[in-house]
């Protein structure tokens, strides 16, 4: 083997390891909060498209604690949704307060749905919200992307706090804020914690508890358990 073929051949080999070193360090290069959040909502639109529809029973809860008493109301309300028609949802049973139930439980069934119908104001992008990536925790043993989140607008269907993204599917597993924009007057802070679980190949919402500082004096209390989901995809439709 001549001089020049030798050379050609170090240079290949050369190339080779070089382009594999160079691939190997982006592989190993932790990514930034854009590209979590990019990552995101590629995922969200993957698992969107495969979704046909999906019914739960939830049960949303609401609890008034002030100086003298305690007030407290629980509604039952079947949840639907299917991808060409949106949400809808059916009261099954109240108890308790007629008043909470009414400005509350019943109200907050009325804010998810408005908000369904209009995606695009209220999802984790950038033209609703500026991110920061803080690091990363373990979620239930899974590794999660920590991430700030501050709204670029003040709306009542945005947060401002964190979120953790689980890293191997990209898929919103909780989140602690509080709400964009004050829902009342009387309200002078709300902390809201939820949380979302895997079921059938999709992230859906697990539980949602809020506790609200009322300004003439006591709390309030709100949760929703999202109970277990029953879903069609189509994937599971073409098998």
């Amino acid at each position: 083997m001549d001089f020049h073929r030798i050379r050609s051949l170090f240079l290949a080999v050369a190339f080779i390891f070089t382009v594999r070193g160079i691939c190997a360090a982006q592989a190993d290069a932790p990514l930034t909060a854009a590209q979590i959040v990019d990552q995101l909502q590629l995922r969200n639109q993957a698992r969107a498209d495969q979704l046909l529809r999906w019914k739960s029973t939830r049960i949303y809860e609401s609890e008034y604690r002030g100086y003298s008493k305690t007030i407290v109301a629980r509604m039952e309300i079947e949840f639907s949704y299917d991808a060409s028609a949106g949400k809808s949802y059916r009261i099954v049973n109240q108890t308790g307060s007629k008043m909470l139930c009414e400005k509350v439980l019943k109200r907050a069934a009325e804010s998810e749905k408005e908000a369904a119908q209009n995606k695009a104001a209220t999802a984790l992008t950038p033209a609703n919200y500026k991110f920061r990536l803080l690091g990363s925790e373990n979620l239930n043993g899974r590794p999660a992307y920590l991430l700030e989140v501050e709204p670029i607008a003040s709306s009542k269907f945005l947060i401002r706090g964190k979120i953790w993204i689980d890293a191997a599917e990209f898929a919103l597993v909780k989140v602690e804020a509080a709400p964009a924009k004050n829902p009342s007057f009387w309200v002078s802070h709300t902390r809201i914690l939820q949380t979302f679980a895997k079921t059938g190949g999709f992230w859906l919402p697990e539980l949602n508890h809020s506790e609200s500082k009322v300004r003439v004096g006591g709390s309030a209390v709100f949760t929703i358990d999202y109970g277990s989901f029953q879903i069609e995809s189509k994937a599971a439709q073409s098998r």
